[in-house]
């Protein structure tokens, strides 16, 4: 009965913040953030539009199949998108499906066409799916090139490096709050690059569940584009005890966190990753992230939030190949010439195949190198 007392209360405050004129965008924000989320897909319906300031009412026309046509993405989104098949309902009729791929397609070479600045990834897909089912094809199309050209634009440079430099925002969140897992992380070398495909995909690839990928997403899009690696980071603190019983080397921490768990306690860690934004806000964290320039990331383009200072600078990201230039200060260039780190590394890089269910090793010009000599395909 408290339950749904609090449902009604909060489904009547989120309609109130749709009728008023102008519609109070900032209570669908703490709507979107707190406890329970936007609650069901109809409410979000009407309100990621809003987080995302999207005209409903001027939707781009639905894209054609000449989208298809000698576009240099498509082969790579087609076979993506075949792979999709755990992200749509279990017992979902098969023709139902495929009709939602096609869909998925055309979305996604929609909005590549109309922003050639934008560069396919792998697990970009995984992003627009959960729109397309939550909100269907036309609408999907406008959240999606709203959120590609903002909270995602880091992620759709043609090279890696803003992705790099927004998952070394992880370390230090996780060095202020618990500096004994911070350095026995650092003593592991284990980087964090199991934490990759969870930035990249908001989690959606990693998560079997999708009221809880929703809910990430409600959270999300009401927050500021680095708010995805403050709940990698909460991940990883709640995980702490798990973290420090294991061996303490590469291969053995990375297989342990790239597990991500099922039964995580979304809606306590949700307001852990909103407090730790607030206490150790990115501008804090960029001395010691690794600087790189900012004038196109997401963070620098996000006037909502104030606490992101122009010297934050998250900075760009995936696409082709990315040679790893380890950081002085974390691992000399030597180690890796090491036979025992060697081995650790290849160990890692398959066990990181494992997590995400990839068959094997794939030495392709789209995959990301992440160590000498080893490539990956990094979604199965």
């Amino acid at each position: 009965a408290d339950f749904d007392s609090k449902k009604k209360k909060k489904v009547a405050e989120i309609e109130q913040a749709l009728s008023s004129d102008p519609i109070d965008v900032a209570a669908l924000r703490r709507m979107a953030i707190s406890e329970g989320g936007l609650l069901t897909d109809e409410i979000r319906c009407k309100v990621w539009p809003k987080l995302l300031s999207v005209n409903t009412d001027d939707l781009p026309p639905l894209p054609g199949k000449e989208l298809r046509e000698n576009n240099k993405d498509y082969q790579q989104v087609l076979l993506d998108v075949q792979r999709s098949l755990r992200r749509f309902p279990p017992g979902m009729p098969d023709d139902q499906r495929e009709g939602l791929q096609e869909e998925l397609i055309d979305i996604i070479l929609h909005v590549l066409k109309r922003n050639p600045q934008l560069h396919y990834y792998q697990g970009y897909h995984d992003i627009v799916v959960t729109f397309l089912l939550v909100v269907g094809d036309r609408l999907a199309t406008a959240l999606v090139e709203k959120l590609s050209t903002h909270h995602l634009r880091d992620f759709m440079d043609p090279t890696m490096d803003n992705t790099k430099h927004i998952l070394n925002y992880l370390m230090p969140i996780i060095d202020q709050v618990n500096p004994e897992v911070h350095d026995f992380m650092q003593s592991a070398e284990v980087g964090t690059i199991f934490a990759l495909s969870w930035l990249i995909t908001w989690f959606g690839h990693v998560l079997s569940d999708f009221r809880h990928v929703v809910r990430l997403y409600d959270f999300f899009l009401a927050c500021h584009p680095l708010m995805p690696i403050y709940f990698a980071a909460v991940i990883v603190l709640y995980r702490e005890q798990e973290v420090l019983d294991c061996e303490c080397d590469m291969a053995s921490v990375h297989h342990l966190l790239s597990q991500i768990p099922q039964d995580l306690p979304y809606e306590m860690l949700i307001s852990k990753a909103g407090d730790l934004f607030v206490q150790f806000p990115p501008s804090e964290l960029a001395k010691k992230a690794a600087q790189q320039q900012a004038e196109r990331t997401a963070a620098s383009t996000f006037k909502d939030f104030e606490l992101a200072s122009v010297q934050q600078t998250p900075d760009t990201v995936l696409r082709h190949r990315f040679r790893e230039p380890l950081r002085g200060e974390e691992r000399t260039k030597s180690i890796l010439t090491k036979p025992r780190t060697n081995r650790f590394v290849k160990l890692a890089v398959m066990g990181l195949t494992v997590a995400l269910g990839a068959a094997a090793l794939a030495v392709v010009k789209s995959a990301l190198e992440w160590a000498p000599k080893f490539e990956l395909q990094i979604f199965p």
